[in-house]
This record gives C-alpha cells, structure tokens and sequence, in this order.
C-alpha cells in the first residue's frame, strides 16, 4: 500500500480506554477506546473521524463539526455552540499521554448517534462517510455565538484578554519525505508490517522509544503533516516542526526496529505483532542462527545443523517432571531442539533408554532404534542394550535394571536427583560418585542419593561377592552392547521405528515390537532425527503415517533417521524467528515433554563459525 503524504490527516497516540468503542457493531482496537480523566469518560480526537467527526485538534483551538452542529473551544472562552444552543457546561478537553481527549458529554450534545451505551461498550452507528480533511482554524473569537446565546439576538462580543497568536511562515528545507510505502504480510499469527518514508535527500534522524510505538525526527526535512490508520490498526502520524519532520507510529502492543536504506534515502520501520499466542509462531527463514539452514519441501520440514558449530545432546527435566521443549532448549543455551522419546503421560517417566553425560536415567526395552551422541558430537544409530557393569576384586557383575524401586531379587541401580528415594528394609544400597574408583557410602534400608550419585540396591544374600563398606574398590561402567561406535556415546535416546537406513526407507515394525493396529501408528504429526548430508538434521512431518514420512524423508536424501514420539508431543523449536519470538515447525501446541535432543554450540568451534 503507497499513501502519499499529502493525503494524510492529522492525529496524536491513542490511549487504552475505560472502555471499548463499537462502530456499527464492529468493535474497534483498545486504541480507540474511551478513558476516565478529570472531567469525566472522554475519546481521543483523533478517533473522531472514524465516527463521522469532523475535527480541529489543536489545544488551544479544538472544533468538532456533526452534520450543521459545531462546537468550539478555546482556553481563554471555553465551550462556543454553533449552529444550536448549548444547554449544560461541558469539561474542558485534557491531554494525557501526548494526545488530546474531549468529554462524551460534547459528541451526546453534537448529536452523534449511539447504537448502544451500556458499562460494558460503547456503540456508535457507522457513519456514511468519515471526514479524511481537518477544520482549518475558528473564525475570529469576537464574531461567534456566546455559550447559551438565544437564536436570533445578535451575539454578545466575548471578551478576549490577549490578541491570537499569527501562524507564522512555514521553514522551507531542501530534503522532502515525498511518500511512504506500507506493508503488510501475516505468518500463521505473526504479523509483520514494513513502513518506508522515502525521502529526497539525506537526513539525520533520531529514534525516541514510547510505551505503545516510536517517533522518528528528522532533521531538516520538510513534510505535509497528516494522519493514517494502517490495515493493521496502528497510527501514523506526519507533523512538521520548526526544526523538521516528525513521524510517529503508535502500535498494539508490536515490537518496532528501525533501520536507513541508501540510493534512495529511505528509513524503514518493520513492526512484528504475535497476534494470537494459542498458535506457535514460525519460522523465520530471514532470521535463523549461524549454521542453520531450514528446507520447506511441501508437508516435510527440515532443520539442518552445521557440524563444525553444533553438536547434538540429550536434555532431560526433572525426574517425573515434564518441560517445554523452548525450555529444555534455554536451558543449556541450544538454539533448536526436538521433543525426545516416549513417555508415560501420568508419571511423565521415559519408557525407553535415556543417557546423558554418560549416566544411564532410564533403562532401555533393547528393542527399538536409538540415537546415540558422542562428546565429539558424532551421531550413531542402532539398537544398543546397555547395562551398568560394577567391577571390583575378583568380580562383574551386570546390573539388572535402572530404577528406583527395588526388589531383593534384582541387583537395581538408579542415578540421584536429590528427592527420590532409593532401597529397602535389609537390602544394601551402595552410593558411588560416577568415575570414582570406590564405594562412597554403604547404607542399609531407604536413602535419598544425592543429585548425579549412581546408587545401586542388592541383597547382600544374593550378590554377596558385591562390597559392604565405604571405600571398598568398585568401579562402574556402561556397557552398550553394541558395535558401530558405541563404546564412545555418551548420550542416547530409544524411539523408533528407523524409519531411513542409508538413504534407503528401513521401516520394519515388527522388529522394534511396534503394533500398527494402535494409535502409535496412526496417521498424525511425525517428528524425526537424522542426518542430511553429513549435518544433523530435525524432521518434521505436518500429517501423515511413519510409512509416508520415511518414503518423504528418502525422497528428501536423508541418509538416516528415527522416529521420535509423534502425534500431540511432536514438536520442533528453533531460536531467533519474528521479533526474537522463536520459530517452531508445528503449527500447534504440543504438551510438555521429559526430555528432548538439543543443538548446542560446540565448544571448539571457532569464534567466526559461532558467530
């Protein structure tokens, strides 16, 4: 949209208001609402034409036209009626917040038309038309009616103390603002408006920061002062002063940047506005972070990480705990991730394999596909079995099971969070700090271990060969069970299906245990993570079967990939986005999830690649 400058009306910032204002049943923005100052609920007048008003708004001259009715104010005379009589003393218009407001009581007596009045709105018949010129200045005080002057008797002089000020001749300037040029374009629910003031020549500007917009100066150059509201519902106000051209831009609630353009001069205002916060926002392919790169190909998405600055992790929340995958991101500072494997919705506990930092939390079903990251930041693929392995003098014994229950059967082994608790009436619960070479703490019945201390619980009956007493040699390792590189992952996650397996689709259900009768195959949002030309890459299906997200994900050249969990937990989140908001590639809200695979920058790349 190109609105030249001259054909622009002149207005002042709006305000919220006490109340809201409907015009022919359509309810405006908070803007254009009414609001509670001295003198009682009044409107901002640089609404009024919206209300079929035509107005002259100036402090020290305010005229407000309805039709044959015309009321006037003056600081030295008050309210003046023209064209009928004025029966009752109005409030005197008051600035609040830069802009001027005139009482209700002033349109009720213009004879503004009122649809509905109710505590609750403010309705007002559409006009036929709403006024685009302003009321020049009033006619000479002393040859208007007198407030409550009788039709037909000739006007009383009013009295004025001091002679009105003269205009004074308008500075000429050598750079014009010649047009402004707006835009508008919605992503989901994230608006983005472009406004472009092109002008005839350089100029210094300064920005001045306000509660609800901006006001940009420019220095020397001329302007025709006006007004417009733009499809979006913001204000753009052209004043010209002594020392130049004022533009203001008062927003709903936006986030305004501003930058200058050369050959032509041009500065540009790009406000962003998340309309609707029960919508993800999306990403922004102008504003991803260094080393990503995001492909749309029809209903597949990727999120792809350059290797030499990323390297991936797994992230888990508290145990028992759900988080949202943004969070689980923030956390240990990610710029993306995606929601991880699955997990028990009323206990929020994983029911697969999950590993971080080399400490097994949760213990693996060794049948479905797994991802697993090594500190240098590799990715493995496969089906591991991993166990904890306690080796001491003369002795190996292999861990049952990960977890906090115990059982005296069972030699169990759990990793401390500082608040779950451990053991059992007559079984032994060894406390060891993970690398040490030694046995921390040996205690008998229920323990809390503290936060990251591996605690294993065993009938000392049933594994007598296992050691009693702090510091007894012990040490513990997590045995993979695996081939390919598994010996140096030190996280890893179980999903599943592999869904692609050297570029080619490796669906196979009934290997990894999976019915395809129940909702867990169901045609729904799909989420993945694999590797797309050497680089680390999230997959994200909009709607579809495993089968139609691995055929898109080889068709793609995705060389290998696992499915993670789908349907209402699928999410894929990427920093930066409109207005720093973050980007995601679902298009609705999942739920919160206990843990997820995170993009963190990798400590050894070099400043410029991180940049």
């Amino acid at each position: 949209m190109i609105l030249s400058a001259a054909l622009l009306g002149s207005a002042l910032l709006g305000l919220a208001g006490a109340r809201p204002v409907a015009i022919g049943g359509v309810v405006q923005s908070a803007s254009v609402g009414t609001v509670t100052l001295p003198g009682g609920e009044m409107l901002p007048v640089w609404t009024l034409p919206r209300l079929g008003v035509t107005v002259r708004n100036d402090p020290s001259d305010v005229r407000l036209l309805l039709g044959t009715r015309e009321l006037r104010y003056a600081p030295a005379t008050g309210w003046r009626a023209v064209g009928f009589t004025l029966n009752a003393k109005l409030p005197v218009p008051q600035l609040s917040g830069g802009s001027l407001f005139v009482p209700l009581a002033a349109l009720n007596a213009l004879g503004l038309a009122v649809l509905a009045d109710t505590p609750a709105l403010l309705d007002v018949a559409a006009p036929a038309s709403a006024p685009a010129a302003t009321l020049p200045p009033s006619p000479d005080l002393a040859q208007t009616l007198s407030p409550g002057a009788a039709p037909g008797t000739t006007p009383a002089p009013v009295p004025v103390p001091s002679p009105l000020p003269q205009p004074q001749p308008q500075p000429t300037f050598a750079v014009n603002l010649d047009t402004v040029r707006v835009s508008r374009t919605l992503h989901r629910t994230v608006e983005v408006q472009r406004v472009v003031l092109e002008l005839s020549g350089a100029a210094q500007s300064t920005v001045t920061r306000l509660q609800n917009g901006l006001t940009v100066t420019l220095s020397g150059v001329a302007v025709t002062p006006g007004t417009q509201t733009l499809e979006s519902g913001d204000t753009l106000t052209l004043t010209q002063t002594p020392q130049g051209a004022s533009v203001g831009l008062t927003t709903g609630g936006g986030r305004s940047e501003i930058f200058t353009l050369n050959n032509p001069e041009r500065i540009v205002i790009d406000t962003t506005t998340y309309l609707d916060s029960s919508v993800p926002p999306p990403v922004d392919p102008d504003a991803l972070p260094d080393g990503v790169t995001y492909r749309p190909l029809g209903n597949l998405h990727l999120l792809s990480f350059d290797p030499a600055v990323y390297q991936p992790r797994v992230v888990s929340a508290p145990t028992g705990q759900a988080s949202g995958v943004a969070d689980l991101v923030k956390r240990v500072g990610g710029v993306a991730g995606v929601n991880g494997g699955y997990f028990d919705p009323g206990t929020h506990l994983p029911v697969d394999l999950v590993a971080t930092g080399g400490l097994m939390t949760a213990p693996s079903l060794e049948k479905r596909a797994t991802l697993g990251f090594t500190a240098q930041g590799d990715t493995l693929f496969g089906y591991p079995r991993p166990r904890y392995v306690l080796s001491g003098a003369g002795f190996s014994v292999t861990v049952n099971s990960v977890r906090a229950k115990a059982d005296p059967n069972l030699l169990t082994g759990f990793v401390g969070d500082g608040r779950t608790r451990v053991g059992a009436d007559r079984l032994t619960t060894l406390l060891v700090t993970p690398g040490a070479a030694a046995v921390g703490s040996a205690l008998t019945g229920v323990v809390t271990p503290p936060a990251g201390t591996l605690a294993f619980t065993f009938d000392p009956a049933r594994f007598p060969q296992l050691p009693r007493t702090a510091g007894a040699p012990l040490s513990t390792a997590l045995n993979w069970r695996a081939d390919g590189g598994w010996d140096a992952a030190t996280d890893a996650l179980s999903a599943g299906p592999l869904l692609v397996q050297g570029g080619r689709v490796a669906l196979d259900p009934a290997r990894e245990g999976f019915n395809t009768a129940a909702s867990i195959w169901r045609p729904t949002r799909q989420v993945a993570f694999g590797t797309l030309a050497g680089q680390p890459t999230i997959a994200f299906l909009t709607h579809g079967s495993p089968e139609a997200f691995a055929a898109a994900l080889a068709r793609a050249g995705v060389r290998d990939a696992v499915r993670l969990d789908s349907g209402s937990s699928a999410t894929a989140f990427v920093t930066g986005g409109y207005a720093n908001l973050g980007g995601y590639l679902n298009t609705v809200w999942s739920r919160p999830v206990p843990n997820a695979i995170v993009l963190v920058p990798r400590a050894d790349a070099s400043p410029a690649a991180r940049r």
